[in-house]
């Protein structure tokens, strides 16, 4: 197999620098032709070599649109589909599940054997290269700075050791997280009980992959985190943002969870807040929606500060606290995935970007499009369990990222954020909280009070400041 050092190489010796999605994509065909063939093809002034200059490589996209209605639709994560969870027979279902979903994922890509292959033929795979797919049980860093890592089939149990030395590959195993779903290719060590890794695979977004745009005009404006009740809560922005709502030309609104700032969430939460009913905090937050404009499709998911159940997904908003909301708004689960005039829109409230900060390296609530980056390359939105996540572990994996998505949209961390990953628009849309005493404390710096507009035609964003 080449190695990452030496397909850079040779692109170097021609004064080109390579994209690492090209090296990859090299090292998957496993082909040292392919090399010479994208040298040939480029225009002489390339400095770098991108996927686009792969030859036969043809962008597609994910599926078919079909639209029940012309604008919206709520393709799952509608009001009542989220069951409840009976018990430990559900989570071992719910991983099974993950893994059937997602290695299925990375089998498109490679051809894998099961694990308990190398264990009952471990002389026949010695000093063979073969590749396996499993889910993550353990993650550890050895004496010498190696990371071992534990990975599990339906067959069985394997350790994959990766070595530091093969460094392009080794920072991608850093940042391996417990329970999500990987592809691993090498080699079995001699008695059998180590498998040596040279090639990491995730789910990831295809190289190839191609969004879909709306036809016709249309925009969205998201939004997050609203907090309505809390004594930091920003209500002259938030009438600002509603006065230019009035004159501007969007068709939708979304708010991905946190819409008010609830009861009990936090010790101490009662000395911070200037409404302290959960029901008159709705009715605020249902009467500031409702003086909206009546043309707006407004869609609104839970977060951990509102009153569903914490575990994720989250059901929508029970109807004992929506009597202010207005006809024009649709209730969602957290996640749920629309479909605007074709453009599909994951929506999730993101209480995993803690977790994922937590184990990470160089990660930072600075950068949550970064995290949103990890979520696209596990095709997870929350990949490790038990931790600050809470996760109802029902038959169905629903955080899961399939289909892929146009934009995937989140919140929970009060700072504005977009990325562009492999034709997927992140964006975390902050806050209209001001900092809290908490945030004060931790040394986080929200960036509050802004809306983020995506041109459904384009998928081109614009952050509009309501601070000023």
């Amino acid at each position: 197999m080449l190695a990452e050092r030496e397909i850079v190489q040779r692109f170097l010796e021609t004064n080109h620098q390579v994209h690492p999605d090209v090296v990859n994509y090299i090292r998957e065909q496993d082909d040292p032709a392919l090399i010479d063939s994208i040298l040939s093809q480029i225009p002489s002034d390339t400095l770098v070599v991108s996927v686009s200059h792969i030859p036969g490589l043809r962008r597609e996209r994910d599926g078919t649109r079909f639209l029940a209605d012309p604008e919206l639709e709520v393709i799952w994560g509608s009001a009542g589909t989220s069951g409840s969870v009976s018990g430990h027979e559900d989570a071992a279902q719910y991983f099974r599940d993950r893994y059937n979903q997602l290695s299925s994922i990375i089998r498109n890509r490679i051809t894998a054997m099961p694990i308990e292959a190398l264990a009952r033929s471990p002389h026949r795979y010695r000093d063979a290269e073969c590749t396996i797919i499993g889910i993550v049980m353990e993650v550890r860093a050895t004496a010498k700075g190696h990371r071992l890592v534990e990975i599990e089939d339906t067959t069985a149990t394997i350790n994959v050791l990766f070595n530091k030395s093969r460094e392009a590959m080794f920072a991608d195993a850093e940042s391996i997280l417990p329970d999500e779903v990987i592809g691993v290719k090498g080699k079995l060590s001699g008695d059998g009980n180590l498998f040596f890794a040279e090639q990491l695979y995730r789910p990831d977004i295809p190289i190839k992959h191609a969004p879909f745009r709306s036809d016709r005009p249309g925009k969205a404006v998201f939004i997050s985190d609203v907090h309505v009740g809390s004594d930091t809560f920003l209500e002259d922005e938030w009438h600002r943002f509603a006065d230019w709502l009035q004159d501007a030309n969007a068709a939708y609104l979304l708010i991905a969870g946190d819409l008010v700032d609830g009861i009990g969430i936090y010790p101490g939460q009662e000395h911070e807040l200037v409404i302290r009913n959960i029901y008159e905090q709705y009715d605020v937050f249902g009467e500031m929606l409702a003086s909206l404009p009546s043309r707006l499709r407004i869609i609104a998911a839970p977060g951990n500060h509102d009153v569903v159940r914490g575990a994720e997904p989250q059901p929508a908003l029970p109807a004992e606290f929506t009597s202010r909301f207005p006809n024009n708004c649709t209730l969602v689960e957290n996640p749920c995935l629309l479909n605007l005039q074709g453009v599909r829109v994951l929506m999730y409230h993101g209480r995993s970007i803690d977790d994922m900060i937590g184990l990470i390296p160089g990660s930072s609530y600075d950068r949550p499009g970064e995290i949103m980056e990890q979520m696209l390359k596990r095709r997870h939105l929350a990949p490790s369990y038990g931790l600050r996540t809470p996760i109802a572990a029902a038959k169905q994996d629903r955080l899961v990222i399939d289909p892929i998505p146009e934009i995937l949209h989140t919140g929970h961390v009060h700072i504005c954020g977009i990325t562009k990953y492999r034709g997927v628009l992140g964006i975390n849309t902050g806050t209209w909280q001001s900092q809290t005493a908490f945030q004060k404390q931790m040394n986080v710096n929200p960036t509050p009070a802004r809306a983020i507009i995506v041109d459904l035609e384009t998928l081109a964003p614009e952050v509009k400041d309501f601070n000023r």
